[in-house]
């Protein structure tokens, strides 16, 4: 699985532009979710539990298609994958808007968006971006598209509370049905003269695919990173609904949610530069680390509006910096030509995590009242993941063959 060069038509900043603006789009819309869980509970009378399943099963679906939405960007391209989770996109979000129930909730909020996601995130925009990105850049390149997608979430916090402010949970959430639609044109620009890299000659995905599961690092990867799909987003749902419990206004939560999205903006960028001079795995060793500490300090000092804008600024600094980290490895040891179903296939087991941590955060809160117990869950989980990294083996499959003849 070589790695072709550049395109020839196409420069390295267009590029990045029109991969970064997708992905913003795509996350922006993704990360202010958490905003709509009080609004849309009180209005329906739900409990908090139907509003974390909806979001959990979101999470899983997107988990779940990730492999065969990559598996369909790297055998017939991008662009129809992306032009088509737009369109998902955008009815999922209206089916959401007009949802009473939780079965309703669950279908669109649920099934909808989460397939959607699959198609329009960084599994296929990174599909597309290794073959349009020199080897020695793509992890670098990479940061910078998951930094958008941290810039979209800094957005999107604060446009979305003034406008569920202003015009209800209703109408923003039809205004972010449109705003989806815009990952068709820039979907059409991103991939313009871009054939599928594997629809040639040469290894099958199912070749691929078995290749991967007899490597020790991919299983390793696959499991340390659900440890970062539990950890984000039960703080990407909870935090807001957590810190209301706690006595502060709204407006803390959103102004924490969007400092995580501004400063992960520096965090994914810095990872990326980053892994480009250090072991990727000693890094992504050293981020899930430096979480469960974040972590213990902040439930451990006194909660303040200091203090919890002090824990999202750092937490934002390790939130998506595992992006980058986890798709360059992956593309570094098995190549590009198959890059969107593997990366996709580790990306399942951050679903996983994902639903596990929205959902028993809404449960564990429902029986027990608070949210300690997933806090310690989280904690636990970050340093299991830091000691799951340090094992990886970086090198390229090619490279090991050639060491061992």
């Amino acid at each position: 699985m070589n790695s072709p060069a550049t395109h020839p038509q196409r420069s390295l900043a267009r590029v990045l532009l029109f991969a970064g603006l997708i992905v913003t789009v795509a996350m922006g819309i993704r990360h202010s979710f958490g905003l709509f869980l009080t609004p849309m509970s009180m209005e329906h009378q739900w409990s908090r539990e139907v509003f974390s399943f909806a979001l959990a099963l979101q999470n899983l679906m997107w988990g779940a298609s990730q492999p065969f939405a990559g598996w369909l960007a790297d055998r017939y391209g991008a662009r129809r994958v992306l032009w088509s989770a737009s369109i998902l996109y955008a009815l999922g979000l209206i089916g959401m808007a007009y949802s009473s129930t939780g079965t309703g909730m669950a279908a669109t909020a649920g099934l909808m968006i989460g397939a959607a996601q699959s198609g329009c995130t960084y599994s296929v925009v990174f599909a597309a971006m290794g073959r349009l990105v020199p080897d020695e850049k793509r992890g670098w390149a990479m940061g910078v598209v998951a930094a958008a997608g941290s810039f979209g979430q800094f957005l999107m916090i604060p446009v979305a509370s003034g406008l569920i402010g202003g015009m209800g949970w209703f109408g923003t959430l039809l205004i972010f049905a449109a705003g989806a639609l815009l990952i068709i044109p820039l979907g059409g620009a991103l991939t313009k003269g871009l054939a599928a890299g594997a629809a040639g000659i040469g290894q099958t995905a199912r070749e691929a695919l078995g290749e991967a599961m007899s490597e020790k690092s991919f299983v390793l990867l696959i499991a340390g990173y659900f440890v970062c799909g539990f950890q984000v987003v039960f703080i990407g749902v909870h935090f807001p609904s957590y810190l209301i419990d706690k006595g502060m206004g709204a407006d803390t939560g959103m102004t924490a949610l969007a400092l995580i999205g501004l400063f992960n903006v520096f965090g994914s960028y810095s990872a990326g530069h980053l892994g480009n001079k250090w072991p990727k795995r000693h890094v992504l060793a050293a981020i899930y680390a430096a979480r469960s500490v974040v972590i213990t300090l902040f439930l451990w000092a006194p909660l303040t509006t200091a203090s919890v804008y002090l824990f999202s600024a750092t937490m934002g600094l390790l939130w998506l910096s595992t992006v980058p980290l986890t798709n360059a490895i992956v593309a570094q040891v098995f190549g590009v030509r198959f890059l969107g179903m593997l990366s996709g296939l580790v990306f399942f087991s951050h679903q996983v995590g994902s639903f596990l941590g929205v959902w028993l955060g809404g449960l564990l809160f429902d029986a027990t009242g608070a949210y300690d117990t997933v806090w310690g869950i989280c904690i636990a989980l970050g340093i299991l993941s830091a000691l799951i990294h340090l094992p990886i083996d970086e090198r390229s499959l090619e490279s090991r063959r050639l060491a061992a003849a």
